[in-house]
């Protein structure tokens, strides 16, 4: 059995690598946002790897858990609204900031862009302010 600290190193590895190719094959930056907003739109002739990337983002997790047997521990809130305004908030905060942290996390930052820090800088902040008032308001 594999720490879980691997799997974290295989994904970014994973990720990294997807960024780089990405770049030399498109020259595009990797931002996740950006991508699901642009398969979105008509179609051109890059929506066929955008729709594919999406759909190995989503069956990636599946197959790595059908392959391994492993289980993940996870918490989503039983709450339907509060799921819904944490959904909107994202997006907009992804508009407001002209990308998510995939896009300024892991492209930008890796190209010292200062709108990249600062955007990544405000998204984790914002989450972690997020969690501290979560807590004190349900005693978590």
């Amino acid at each position: 059995m594999m720490h879980d600290f691997i799997y974290a190193l295989i994904g970014g590895g994973l990720i990294g690598v997807a960024t780089v190719l990405l770049m030399a094959a498109e020259g595009n930056i990797l931002g996740i946002s950006g991508i699901l907003s642009r398969s979105l739109t008509p179609p051109t002739e890059h929506a066929i790897w955008r729709w594919v990337f999406l759909a190995g983002l989503m069956l990636s997790p599946v197959i790595l858990l059908s392959v391994t047997k492993l289980t993940m521990p996870l918490e989503i809130t039983p709450n339907p609204w509060l799921l819904a305004i944490a959904g909107l908030l994202v997006g907009l905060g992804t508009v407001i900031g002209n990308g998510c942290t995939s896009g300024h996390g892991v492209c930008g930052i890796s190209r010292m862009s200062p709108r990249s820090i600062v955007a990544t800088s405000v998204f984790i902040g914002t989450a972690v302010a997020t969690v501290a008032v979560m807590n004190l308001a349900t005693g978590g």
